[in-house]
Order: C-alpha cells, then structure tokens, then sequence
C-alpha cells in the first residue's frame, strides 16, 4: 500500500465525515435519525459488509491465516485486559472513573469504524484478521465489559451474556468465516444483494461519525490532558508496540497492518451506550469518543503510512 494511495483512502473518509457534520448543523439529520441509521448500520450493514468482504474474491488467505488470526485475536485482548488495569493508573485516574478509562482501553471501535476502514484502506486479506477481531469484541464485552462495568446507579441486572452475544454482526461473523473455511458460493442473488448492503456502510458509518463530532462538546474536550494521555498511551503506543513485536516475530505485513489498525481505532460507543442505559454520568466517555473520532483520522494516517 502506496502513501499516495493512503492518503487519498483518509482524504475520502475525512470528507465523508464532512459531509456527516454539515448534514447535522444543517438539521437534515437530527438525534433521533442518527439514532436510527446507527441501528441500520450495526444491525444490517455492517454485517453485511463482512459478509461481502468475504465474497469478493480478493481474499487469498488459508485455512492456517485463520487460525493464526484467532490466536491473535486472543492474544490482542488479553494485552488490553491487562492495559485496561495499566493504563489508569499511568494517567492517574481517580479510583471512581478507572473503570470507564478501563473499558476506552480495551473495547474501541473494532466494528462501526474498523470494519470500513479495513476494507477501504487495507489488502483484502486483512478483513480476516478484523472479523476475528470483532467476534472477540462481542464475546468478551457481554462478560468481562458489563462486570468492569458494573450494576450501575440503576441497580440493573445482567441479562444472560450469550442472549448479547448472539446479535446480527456475531452472526454475519461467524457465517462469513464459515463460508471462507468451506469455500461456499452463495446464489448470484443473495450475494449481490449482500454486495449492495454491504457498499452502503462506509458512507452511512463515516457520516454518523461526523454527526456524532458535530452533537459533542469537542472545543471543551479537546482542554482535557487526561484524554490526550490516553490517545498517546492507547492510540500510539500500543499500535506501535503491537508492530514492533509482530514483526520482530515473522507475521507477515497484511497481518501487521490489520492488527495495527484494530489498535489504533478510536473509542467505541458501546461502552457509553451501556452506561447511559444503567444511570452513569457518561461524561468522560462521550468527550473521549468525540476526541479520539476526531484525532484517529491523522493518528491512523500516520501509523499505517509510517508502516505500510
């Protein structure tokens, strides 16, 4: 992957961000349709573009890819498990806030951002790596992401984890690395329509991410030097560690950049949607996804290109 090619891939993302932005200052997409279309993007096309990332064609992978691709996966959260515990305590969160810094450590935004991106910018093999990655994310967030969490003020009690865990993106993942493992080829039907649903996803994700920057308090969050910790300690750092040590042992450069980008994508918005829904003040975890959202766009620009 050229710089050139790179930069022109961001300067596209960027724009449709833009476009996100300006859609909502100009009132054509207000909270309750963002609300909406988010919906229809984690629940229908997201899915739908792991589904046709798979179908392409452009995915040259093997049975053993896949295999080294869990062991990664699994590798990488456990790394974060224990950064999410780390990483507080290096910026000197006070003890009631360090489960939200714990919980920005380790569930970003794998999925709504990554998912595109991946395919946007990144060789078709490297979906592989970030569907994995995604199936770890749901796995381990309906468990160990509600237990750091906690009841809340609401006193709420957990649901059965598997009942989170089986939701429409797990599904499509599952089935997707299904189709991969035994080669299957779906009907020219199905697959041209799951290539159309799944072409609509970077547009509508991009774009609600400028919507989510331009509802947020971004001037006043931007003064936060917690937050700017975060973003060296989490967002470089560790993406440049992860490279450093895949390199040093052997993984092949698709690999690398697909684990580098899962690294530096920025805060997720599950864990905030879980913590409005139990009555926490999600303050802190708003202001670090309109800033992290924001600053991701250069930071990822520079990881990938400084290492492609």
């Amino acid at each position: 992957m050229s710089l050139s090619v790179l930069i022109q891939q961001m300067l596209v993302i960027l724009i449709l961000v833009s476009i996100g932005f300006l859609l909502y200052r100009k009132n054509v997409i207000d909270n309750a349709t963002s609300k909406k279309l988010s919906a229809i993007v984690v629940d229908v096309c997201n899915p739908g573009l792991i589904m046709a990332s798979i179908l392409s064609g452009g995915i040259t992978a093997t049975h053993r890819d896949l295999i080294v691709a869990v062991c990664l996966g699994a590798a990488f959260y456990l790394l974060l498990i224990l950064l999410g515990f780390i990483i507080p305590l290096l910026l000197r969160v006070g003890k009631g806030e360090r489960r939200f810094y714990n919980l920005m450590t380790v569930y970003t935004n794998t999925g709504f951002l990554g998912i595109p991106l991946a395919r946007a910018i990144l060789p078709p093999n490297a979906v592989l790596y970030v569907i994995v990655i995604n199936i770890f994310y749901s796995l381990l967030f309906y468990t160990h992401g509600l237990t750091v969490l906690g009841p809340g003020k609401t006193g709420e009690k957990k649901k059965n984890p598997l009942l989170s865990i089986i939701n429409p993106g797990t599904i499509m993942a599952v089935l997707s690395l299904f189709v991969f493992w035994y080669e299957i080829n779906l009907p020219p039907v199905l697959a041209n329509t799951v290539q159309y649903v799944g072409n609509a996803t970077v547009f509508l994700s991009m774009s609600l991410l400028g919507v989510s920057i331009a509802r947020s308090q971004i001037a006043k969050s931007l003064k936060d030097l917690r937050i700017w910790g975060y973003i060296l300690l989490r967002m470089l750092l560790v993406p440049v560690a992860i490279v450093l040590i895949m390199r040093a042992a052997g993984f092949d450069n698709t690999a690398v950049l697909a684990m580098c980008l899962m690294a530096a994508v920025p805060v997720g918005n599950l864990p905030m949607i879980q913590a409005e829904k139990i009555g926490e003040d999600t303050r802190i975890l708003s202001s670090a996804i309109a800033v992290t959202t924001a600053v991701s766009l250069l930071t990822i620009t520079l990881l990938l290109s400084f290492f492609s």
